[in-house]
């Protein structure tokens, strides 16, 4: 692998408050621009891409306008979007200090089914690590960011101010397990999760999923099944920063960066820091 680039990053990326800021806004835009094409009774004319995905006008005019709005802020730092990369886009980010990854509609399904569990992902990664994520869910009105430990938020359209989460402590009566509405069943999922004590097990679509556990509302996520990493980066970020962990499946941290090929993920789990994975 080739040296990293050094002293490239624009000066806005010193300041990530600030940055997070910015990306918010571009986030709630893409999102909204997302609703001109969402309808609860479902999507019509969805397109399939190579890897049998569904593919929405939405998410091409989302990430178009995420994109142009992230070089603006900064011209020289690649932009990753999942869109890009299914239309033959696959850059080189091996000596990349900083670059941006976008999955302008995650939960593709959801939305075209006329579920509101989509989200607009962004994420800034840094040395393969989300230093920033903002994860929008337009039809429920609500967004996470993070920036860093202890900096993760919720905010909604209905309250219009930041609240800040932080993953709560097992409780002793039993787990909350949050698991995909797509992908949310298996007998290797059934299998993990029969080394723990579980309550409740609940469902959501898209980085929702992670959000959940972020905010308090569930213990554990756990993924066992394809996803891509910009499916997991902004999600990542909003974990780091409310004191969570996500892991692969032998407790090693998440990184960036396209070693795979397809940008794919290994196994992973999403928790809380109290929880250990068995042995």
């Amino acid at each position: 692998m080739s040296a990293l680039k050094e002293n490239t990053s624009p000066k806005i990326f010193a300041h990530l408050p600030a940055l997070c800021a910015q990306v918010r806004r571009i986030a709630i835009e893409a999102g909204d621009l997302t609703l001109d094409y969402f309808d609860e009774s479902g999507y019509q004319g969805a397109d399939i891409k190579a890897d049998g995905s569904p593919l929405t006008q939405a998410d091409t005019v989302a990430e178009e306008l995420i994109t142009k709005a992230l070089k603006k802020i900064a011209p020289d730092i690649i932009v990753v979007g999942e869109e890009a990369v299914a239309g033959g886009s696959r850059p080189d980010l091996s000596n990349e200090e900083y670059f941006w990854l976008v999955d302008p509609v995650d939960g593709t399904k959801e939305f075209v089914s006329g579920s509101g569990d989509y989200t607009v992902n962004i994420a800034l990664i840094h040395n393969g690590r989300p230093t920033l994520g903002v994860v929008y869910a337009p039809v429920h009105g609500e967004l996470y960011a993070a920036h860093g430990e202890g900096t993760a938020i919720r905010w909604s359209v209905e309250r219009e101010s930041d609240k800040k989460i932080t993953v709560r402590k097992p409780p002793n009566n039993g787990l909350t397990i949050v698991s995909s509405k797509s992908h949310g069943k298996g007998d290797k999922l059934d299998q993990f999760l029969s080394n723990y004590m579980i309550k409740k097990q609940i469902t959501r679509g898209s980085s929702l999923k992670i959000c959940a556990v972020a905010a308090g509302k569930a213990d554990m996520y756990p993924r066992f099944g394809l996803t891509c990493e910009w499916d997991t980066a902004a999600g990542h970020a909003v974990i780091i920063g409310a004191g969570g962990l996500l892991t692969d499946i032998h407790g090693q941290e998440l990184t960036y960066g396209g070693a795979d090929p397809k940008f794919l993920n290994p196994e992973f789990i999403v928790r809380s820091a109290g929880i250990d994975l068995p042995e």
